[in-house]
């Protein structure tokens, strides 16, 4: 299953806002018309999905009315309809939210964050081998404690929160240090060789925390 589904007729729009999406670590897949966005919802499905309202073939009050049918994945329309009836319409249908066209990509962003935060991202992770409580902050292998600093755990709750997905070092260094971090981008492999060093029976041959070469990182449970 995709992170994030975007419905979206103006290709050059939706190829933007999936790009947007994939550099900040979400798996994304764009559908230019109504009906290729239900099918591929029904054979695939995602975790969240982005809805124009006026697609060609079957509008976005249509692709919402059909998703809601079978599902409560979030919705968030994103239209240049502005009218107060369309909506209501939308949010009767069942959309989560409605942001009206043209609008601030961080402001989109941090919406889909906050509903993954909510809706996804437990207050505890467990894989059977390690469990990391969140409120706590702290990691345990095997059910034993293991010393974490504030970066090694930032860095390894996000990897298990996308365990299974490569993330690339710009991803993961711009996430822990920032943008404007005066840290060399160095700082993430040495981190990622402290974690292996912690919760790999051999850090020599990583069964958990994957290299990707050319590319980042990856988390497998």
């Amino acid at each position: 299953m995709i992170d994030i589904l975007v419905a979206e007729d103006n290709i050059e729009m939706g190829t933007l806002l999936c790009d947007f999406l994939e550099n900040d670590g979400y798996t994304a897949k764009h559908c230019t018309d109504g009906q290729s966005a239900v099918e591929y919802f029904e054979k695939e499905g995602a975790k969240v999905v982005i809805l124009d309202i006026m697609l060609p073939d079957m509008d976005g009050f249509s692709v919402c009315r059909k998703i809601r049918e079978t599902s409560n994945t979030p919705i968030i329309i994103v239209s240049a309809k502005t009218e107060k009836n369309d909506k209501l319409s939308g949010l009767i249908l069942g959309a989560d939210d409605y942001i009206e066209k043209p609008y601030d990509i961080d402001i989109l962003l941090a919406k889909i964050k906050g509903i993954f935060t909510r809706r996804y991202h437990s207050a505890v992770y467990s894989d059977g081998f390690l469990k990391i409580d969140k409120s706590k902050r702290k990691v345990y292998k095997n059910h034993t404690e293991i010393d974490m600093t504030q970066k090694e755990f930032d860095l390894l709750s996000l990897m298990t929160e996308n365990s299974g997905k490569t993330l690339s070092k710009d991803f993961l260094f711009n996430k822990i240090w920032g943008f404007d971090s005066f840290s060399e981008p160095q700082t993430l492999t040495v981190h990622i060789k402290w974690l292996r060093q912690k919760i790999e029976l051999d850090p020599k041959k990583p069964q958990h925390i994957l290299t990707v070469w050319g590319v980042g990182y990856r988390y497998e449970r």
